[in-house]
């Protein structure tokens, strides 16, 4: 049935009173006091609520510092590579702790049911958890590395196909920089064996070669001279290096070794001045070093070789 001309404005004209009753109540609530007192007192608290999780992070951090750099100077006292990973274990987890309060007391702000939410996310991750059964794995992992002190922060280890430094341990992933730089991130669940090159001593082996026509005697004598004098220059050698003898007669020298033992990670740098120091002490005392030698046949003189003739060495 069609609307006469008087039945069409009067639904305008209710429309429009409507929606101008609509704007009415919109345009009073906000540009009424209470509106914006409340966004203002709920900013503030938002606000407060931000200072006081970043105060009490740092305050947590410092008190972290001071717990244990005196567990260093008490009874029970904690190795400093063991200390550096708690100390950025623990910081970590208040971190997290503070930083999770803080945005659970900001969605209070905004009276939202905190209760419910978080009995959905329980259930919800409950659901999860049984098909996380990988991320389960690297955090029990994780535990008890940090537990049983297999690794700490600093120590060089080799672990999953990777050697480096150890630059955080989490209790899901550790963080590994080998020597060219890069950062290796292993899933603590993937480390199931760990060679740790730092917890003991390191030893250097050098390898050090006369020729056959050197006296081995005197070279012997000038090398264990030069061991004694290398233990009283450099801190990081730990004992007096040991000449152990001959270990190998090759095709134009005599192979000596050398043992020393030093500081963990020390034993690269130590073996590297050893070969200088020895290569300069054997120059000076006229001690050959050994070099390849060649025997050249000469066709022509080959009649003269049952003679002895036409063979020369270099």
């Amino acid at each position: 049935m069609l609307l006469s001309g008087n039945g069409n404005e009067e639904v305008v004209e209710e429309t429009w009173g409507l929606w101008e009753e609509t704007w009415n109540v919109w345009k009073e609530a906000l540009m009424g006091p209470d509106l914006w007192i409340r966004i203002g007192q709920t900013a503030l608290q938002i606000l407060f609520i931000v200072i006081l999780a970043f105060v009490v992070v740092k305050i947590g951090n410092k008190l972290i510092d001071q717990f244990y750099s005196r567990r260093t100077k008490g009874p029970f006292r904690i190795t400093a590579r063991r200390e550096t990973t708690l100390t950025k274990l623990t910081k970590n987890t208040l971190t997290y702790v503070v930083y999770f309060m803080a945005f659970v007391m900001i969605l209070e702000t905004f009276s939202i049911n905190i209760g419910a939410l978080l009995a959905g996310a329980g259930i919800a991750g409950l659901a999860i958890g049984f098909g996380a059964q990988n991320l389960v794995r690297d955090i029990i992992s994780g535990f008890f590395i940090i537990f049983e002190d297999q690794f700490s922060v600093g120590d060089y280890i080799g672990t999953a196909g990777v050697e480096g430094f150890v630059t955080e341990i989490g209790l899901r992933t550790s963080k590994v920089k080998s020597w060219g730089g890069e950062i290796h991130i292993i899933p603590n669940g993937n480390i199931t064996q760990v060679t740790n090159y730092s917890v003991d001593n390191s030893a250097a082996i050098v390898d050090v070669s006369v020729a056959y026509e050197s006296d081995i005697e005197e070279a012997e004598r000038v090398i264990l001279e030069l061991l004694g004098e290398l233990h009283e220059r450099y801190d990081t050698i730990v004992a007096e290096p040991e000449l152990l003898g001959i270990v190998d007669l090759g095709a134009s020298e005599v192979s000596m070794r050398i043992f020393a033992e030093t500081l963990p990670m020390e034993h690269w740098g130590i073996g590297r001045i050893i070969r200088k120091e020895v290569k300069l002490r054997l120059d000076k005392e006229g001690i050959e070093i050994p070099f390849p030698r060649i025997v050249m046949y000469s066709r022509e003189e080959a009649g003269g070789v049952e003679n002895g003739e036409g063979l020369q060495s270099k």
